[in-house]
This record gives C-alpha cells, structure tokens and sequence, in this order.
C-alpha cells in the first residue's frame, strides 16, 4: 500500500457516515493525479438469478457524471436524421452493425427504433457483455430517439443489479461541488430504493459504499437511506 492511500485511509472511520459527510471524506481522501471518477456501490438483499428480483433503470443525474458519452443510434429514414440533429455521435443501421461485427466499439451506448431490434439483437453476444445492449426497459429501445439522446446528453444513468447482487453507478468526479455529489447519488439511492421488487423480503439495502477511483470506500447508513425514501 502506498503512503498516499495509507494516508487516505486513516481519515476514513470504521463507521456508517450520513451521505453528506461521506461526500465530503471521499473528495477530501482522493489523491490521483487525474479527476477521478466517484461512484456508488450499492449491495442489495436481492437474488438476481429471479426473474422477479432483477433491479434495473435509469435515471437522470441532475449535474451529469462529468463524462461526454458517445453515443450511437440504430435508426433509419427520419429517425436517423432525428438522432443526428439530437447530437449523437453514430447513426445508421446496417453499415454500423458491420463495422460492429468486425470489432469497432468505440462508443458508450447505444440507442434502436424498435423495428431495427431483430436485426440489433444478433448483436447481443458482443453488445450483451458490454452493457451495451438497447433495451425497452432502460428507454434506449425507442422511436423517439431525439429524447433518448437529449436525456443521455443530460446524464441519464443505467443501473443494474449483478450476479453478486451489487449495482454500481457514477456520480461524478472528485471536482465536482459537494453538493452536486450529493444531489447525484441522492437521485440514484431514491430511485433503487423505490425500485425495490415486491417479491423481495427482509433487508433490501444491505450496505452502501461511496468512493473515488483510487480512494478508499466509505460506508453509508443504509438503514437510514432506506427509511429516507421507502
């Protein structure tokens, strides 16, 4: 362990910090060279393996994540000149599956119109690992691409539950103001809060985790965050 991160890690109690609090540790204990990124681990008394128990969405961050995300739009005809005027950076069909097919992925999500999602879903082996899969139920399969990209544009994030039962999402980097920090992972909490499966029972926030890149996590009152927004 390096004398940076030891240092970091000293400032950091053995204790549950109210999310304001932990903000601030977590900008005050990074030490990269570079912004780093801040994120949310949030471990969920879920099973993931149940079709019942899988907890996904979107939601917007009100200060975005601080990252310009590329983003590609399977789309022809009008859609297409739609999702261009919208900002996107990849628009076509057929040539944009190709390129795919052959290895390009140099984009960080993707968008279809639903009549493009037989053909898109032939991707799935290569999109499907990535996360990069459109899907109705995070508003990336959709007719009203122009929206789609807007709100992405916005700092519209996805979230998921893993096989661990662990969701991980952004919510910003180290130079942003706390009280944007906060704001973001406030928007993110509520809503995998209140995306919480009627089938699952018991303690659905089992532990919630703020950190840097490079810096230590510091634990969060998951009991309190549950009643906050239940």
């Amino acid at each position: 362990m390096g004398k940076k991160m030891k240092s970091a890690m000293e400032k950091v109690e053995e204790r549950q910090y109210p999310l304001r609090e932990a903000v601030d540790l977590v900008k005050s204990s990074a030490y990269a060279k570079f912004d780093e990124s801040v994120d949310l681990a949030i471990r969920l008394g879920v099973d993931p393996k149940r079709s019942d128990q899988m907890v996904r969405g979107t939601t917007s961050l009100p200060h975005g994540t601080g990252k310009k995300l590329r983003v590609l739009v399977f789309a022809k005809g009008e859609k297409e000149q739609e999702a261009r005027q919208a900002g996107a950076d990849y628009v076509g069909s057929d040539d944009l599956m190709e390129k795919i097919k052959g290895g390009w992925m140099d984009f960080d999500c993707a968008i279809s119109t639903p009549d493009l999602m037989a053909a898109v879903g032939k991707l799935g082996k290569v999109l499907g690992p990535r996360g990069l899969m459109p899907n109705p139920k995070t508003g990336t399969v959709t007719f009203e691409v122009g929206k789609a990209v807007g709100e992405i544009r916005k700092g519209r994030v996805e979230y998921k539950v893993e096989k661990a039962g662990i969701v991980q999402v952004p919510v910003g980097k180290v130079s942003f103001k706390a009280e944007q920090l906060f704001d973001n992972a406030s928007a993110i909490l509520e809503a995998v809060v209140k995306a919480k499966p009627s089938s699952c029972k018991g303690r659905y926030l089992k532990s919630v985790t703020l950190s840097s890149t490079m810096g230590p996590g510091v634990r969060l009152d998951a009991v309190a965050l549950t009643k906050q927004w239940s």
